[in-house]
């Protein structure tokens, strides 16, 4: 009579002629069966060679690690992953490629071509995943790598999680502006319209076309020099319809007409367009408030502000606005309807932006994203997360530490974690 052997199905290279626990992982042992004669029933061994062994990389986590999932299917069979519900082999037949052979009671074991494993086992191979058409896996940031959050972990933690939803954006942009007290435009002005005078003298009177030809040039020197202050086309040609230089410029006068002067930060100025209406309030009179329209944009920016001014035409029917006085002016910018999440979601790391989207039971996926408009508490999402996800909206600063950590002690492991560790 053959004398028992024992071993532990971790360390299947310890073995005991006694029942015990593994001196290494403590685990109970396991009796070794005899192995069976070889058979000659050739239709047996052709069942055991038609299953199939797929290397499913299973997102979900074993105690905080990653588990490569082994599923076995036969021939044709449709199958789908039974931990995470990832479909894993579609039934369709044809060639598939043999990335090793394997003992699947032996975890981590891998050899290049078949054969016996060290149990004395007949050896499967492991073909590579065939994926369903269309189903398309996430892939994590680099140096990020999904993670397993317990629920006690969750509520310690205070995470709290809300929907990525489509949602009208509607952006208000901010600055400090000032009525201007403006000699150069006033200047520039009155330049332009004696110019354009000069002009139609010339051609009335008719003087010689070198006269009128030298008219002519002063009127395009004036043009552009009110361009490089900013002045639109059609702005230069209201000017041109005027008997004089706008006097509000350079003093308070009757007509109630005031310029405002307002700088726009570098990064916000791509949403601000001429025509837009600007709304001001003033502190010195609580409850003023007026609205005018944009009629010039500075084409160059101030380099030690990085930004660029705006001028606007208000209309102050009680004469009440005085040059150089203080504004607080804003601009509703409209950007339309969006995919949307809390500005709490995005993680911004300084190179790019992360979001970790729940994927339930505890797992946590971290995302590279593209964002967009920033507007009331929420932020544009063009790429990374889909409608209905369910994103991190607070919380995210550990989970972002241990994604981080996880990711690079799978680096330092060369990213393979066996079953039951």
């Amino acid at each position: 009579m053959r004398k028992a052997v024992y071993y532990c199905p971790m360390h299947p290279t310890y073995t005991s002629d006694r029942p015990g626990d593994c001196p290494i992982c403590n685990m109970k042992l396991v009796k070794r069966e005899p192995e069976q004669a070889p058979s000659n029933n050739s239709q047996a061994v052709a069942q055991r060679t038609k299953d199939i062994c797929y290397l499913h990389n299973c997102p979900k986590v074993h105690e905080g690690r990653p588990c490569p999932m082994t599923v076995i299917a036969k021939e044709g069979e449709s199958v789908v992953c039974p931990i995470c519900g990832t479909h894993v082999s579609d039934g369709k037949g044809g060639a598939r490629k043999v990335l090793y052979w394997t003992d699947p009671m032996i975890p981590g074991y891998k050899s290049d071509k078949p054969g016996k494993s060290p149990m004395g086992m007949d050896l499967i191979p492991v073909y590579e995943e065939r994926r369903v058409s269309g189903e398309a896996s996430a892939t994590a940031p680099e140096g990020y790598a999904t993670i397993l959050v317990t629920p006690q972990k969750r509520q310690f933690i205070g995470v709290t999680t809300a929907p990525a939803e489509r949602r009208t954006i509607r952006k208000i942009i901010r600055t400090v502006g000032r009525i201007a007290n403006d000699p150069e435009l006033y200047q520039a002005q009155q330049e332009y319209l004696q110019a354009l005078r000069a002009v139609e003298q010339a051609k009335t009177t008719g003087a010689s076309p070198e006269i009128t030809e030298r008219a002519q040039r002063l009127v395009d020197a004036s043009h552009l020099r009110l361009r490089r202050m900013g002045l639109s086309h059609e702005l230069i040609e209201e000017i041109a319809t005027w008997e004089g230089p706008d006097q509000s410029l350079i003093l308070a006068d009757s007509s109630g007409r005031v310029w405002l002067y307002a700088p726009i930060y570098e990064f916000e100025l791509p949403l601000v367009k001429l025509g837009q209406t600007v709304t001001i309030e003033v502190p010195a009179i609580p409850g003023m408030k007026l609205d005018g329209a944009i009629k010039s944009i500075d084409p160059v920016l101030d380099p030690a502000t990085r930004s660029a001014r705006i001028r606007a035409i208000l209309t102050d029917p009680q004469n009440i606005l005085k040059p150089e006085m203080f504004v607080n002016a804003s601009i509703a910018v409209a950007a339309g309807e969006r995919l949307a999440v809390p500005e709490e979601a995005v993680f911004d790391t300084g190179t790019k932006q992360v979001i970790f989207v729940d994927k339930g039971e505890g797992l946590f996926e971290p995302r590279d994203v593209t964002v967009g408009v920033k507007a009331e508490g929420y932020y544009e999402v063009t790429s990374g997360v889909a409608e209905g996800e369910i994103v991190v909206t607070s919380g995210n600063f550990l989970i972002d530490s241990e994604s981080r950590l996880k990711a690079a002690l799978q680096g330092m492991s060369g990213g393979e974690h066996q079953h039951g560790q």
